[in-house]
């Protein structure tokens, strides 16, 4: 065994502000040359642990340690960031707040210059890191600039060439689509294996780091370490949805079909697992007889017709058409940058189409306002915290309908019905800053549907939440459409989401649309799958290797998967 790069021993960490500490007994060695996944739902002190080893605590973030925490030898509380900077590197979640350079290249070169390397050196080296994440056409961008996914990709591209020991990944994968977060794990991977880095990632988005080898994951809950050994071991046991962390589709599939997991069986690697002792028993559960669900679904209620839309000279969108129909629920799926959230924005009336029209109820939408289209379609930003104006929840709740000018009686009305349709009733009164992330999230619905639109759009509605927390936004939102059918769109990257939660998807590619079916026709279609920068799902991988038409495979899992979650799992045969 290599020699420990991290050490705690019986390690503890209060922040200043807190009563109590958010790390207890942390008890981990992390060895030189290893990679491991720090994984936990959110809250669980998976960032504050990484926080401890590169010195932001206490240096950045006041805060009262216990115990030992020693890092190359340096014990941290005593050693200084400078010092710690020199063997550990970070890729923050948030990428603007580490960007130093005033272009993409500056910043991916940040690490060279400070080695001394160089000008006619570093040239190529930038270059190249910046074609390995596909940036190599911005390196004259402003950082600021790109979307959420471009910045991860450029972070990711300046770490590349850094010379310390020890990297460290926040939720390397949150803003990225599919395809790109294969990419990065595929990237960091390469990072591990070519310059024999020890790499620490942090995710809870299990099945994505697992499309390359983990060496160990140690899974952390309420400030504990509660599991820490290897992949397949965690894999065989019910620990991660006891903690909250959701487990990959093809275990989940295994699961369903009664098959006995256990370590040492390849559980990690769907390409590597033996199938044999588990074949029957998921051919078995796959002819199962389950009820089809078939979405309870009205009249049109919005066309778009040949739309076209440019900001400058080129077109974002080209020729788009589709039709939305009451009670839908409507995945738009596709890479960073291919038209998904401009055309939101054209629903919404934000913008409006070069080419082309927009029916809303059978009318074209041209001669109405944004605030009237606003009553007939509801947007619900990623983050909502852009969102929230007021330090009341029933403040903001009501604040659409006040600006509308309605009677006290009627406001009073619809907010009380809001807020009971989101389960904000009791904390009417409560201060917006006291809830947690996804209580903000049902605030901002509430403060759309308060109006009663006929379609809400959701940009990511998921981004950033562990499996507990998204969970219950996406059964909430199930519950809107179920029982008061209003109809919901998702922007989405997450295929999980498209899977479990929606009846038909749309994909964007290059501004165009290139499918627009059911969720499991479209994720068993190669070329679809190409062209907009999707992964398949490990469901796909299994029923190939079980010579099941894929599909049918799928179709047949998103069935059961909505069986399971409205009544329970069925008695075996």
């Amino acid at each position: 065994m290599s020699t420990p790069i991290v050490e705690f021993k019986n390690f503890g960490f209060r922040y200043k502000t807190q009563t109590s500490p958010t790390l207890h007994d942390i008890n981990l060695t992390i060895h030189r040359g290893e990679k491991v996944l720090i994984l936990g739902p959110s809250g669980s002190g998976k960032s504050t642990l990484a926080n401890c080893i590169n010195g932001l605590n206490p240096f950045s973030y006041d805060g009262v340690i216990t115990g030992s925490c020693k890092v190359a030898g340096m014990e941290t509380k005593n050693a200084s960031i400078f010092a710690l900077s020199k063997v550990v590197g970070t890729v923050l979640q948030d990428s603007d707040a580490q960007f130093v350079g005033l272009s993409v290249g500056e910043d991916i070169a940040f690490a060279l210059e400070n080695q001394g390397i160089p000008r006619k050196e570093m040239l190529p080296m930038v270059d190249q890191a910046a074609r390995i994440v596909g940036m190599e056409d911005f390196l004259l961008h402003v950082p600021y600039d790109l979307s959420g996914g471009q910045k991860q990709k450029v972070a990711l591209a300046g770490v590349m060439h850094g010379d310390v020991e020890l990297l460290i990944f926040d939720e390397p994968l949150a803003s990225l689509d599919p395809r790109m977060g294969m990419t990065a794990v595929e990237l960091i991977d390469r990072i591990h294996r070519v310059q024999n880095k020890t790499i620490l990632i942090i995710e809870h988005r299990l099945e994505d780091v697992l499309h390359r080898h983990v060496d160990r994951i140690v899974l952390m809950n309420e400030g504990r370490i509660v599991y820490d050994g290897e992949p397949d071991r965690l894999l065989a046991s019910d620990l991660l949805t006891r903690h909250g962390i959701r487990e990959p589709l093809y275990i989940m599939a295994m699961k369903y079909a009664g098959c006995e997991l256990e370590p040492g069986q390849k559980l990690s690697d769907i390409h590597e697992l033996d199938l044999s002792p588990f074949e029957e028993k998921l051919k078995k559960q796959h002819l199962a007889k389950v009820d089809k669900y078939v979405p309870k679904i009205g009249e049109e209620i919005l066309k778009v017709e040949n739309v076209t839309f440019a900001y400058g000279k080129d077109p974002v969108l080209k020729d788009v058409s589709f039709t939305i129909k009451r009670g839908e629920k409507v995945a738009f799926v596709g890479k960073n940058g291919a038209g998904k959230s401009t055309m939101a924005k054209l629903i919404c009336g934000i913008e409006r189409p070069r080419e082309g029209r927009i029916m809303l109820n059978g009318a074209d939408y041209t001669s109405l306002s944004i605030k009237e289209i606003a009553e007939k379609v509801g947007y619900v930003m990623q983050n909502p915290n852009q969102m929230l104006v007021k330090d009341m929840i029933k403040d903001e709740v009501e604040l659409a309908m006040l600006l509308r000018g309605r009677s006290r009686k009627e406001i009073d009305e619809a907010v009380k019905k809001a807020l009971k349709m989101c389960g904000l009733w009791p904390m009417r009164n409560w201060p917006v800053s006291a809830v947690s992330y996804g209580q903000k999230k049902r605030v901002t619905i509430a403060s759309i549907l308060v109006l009663q639109p006929d379609i809400i759009i959701l940009d990511e509605p998921t981004a950033g939440q562990d499996f507990r927390h998204y969970t219950e936004i996406m059964e909430f939102l199930d519950e809107l459409n179920r029982e008061y059918g209003i109809t919901i769109v998702f922007i989405t990257h997450d295929m999980h989401l498209a899977i479990q939660y929606t009846d038909r998807a749309v994909v964007f590619a290059e501004g165009e649309v290139v499918a627009d079916d059911s969720v499991y026709k479209v994720l068993s279609d190669d070329q679809v799958i190409n062209r907009a920068n999707l992964k398949q799902t490990s469901l796909y991988t299994l029923a190939m290797r079980l010579g099941i038409e894929p599909e049918a495979y799928i179709e047949h899992f998103i069935n059961y998967e909505r069986m399971v979650r409205d009544h329970g799992k069925p008695a075996a045969d």
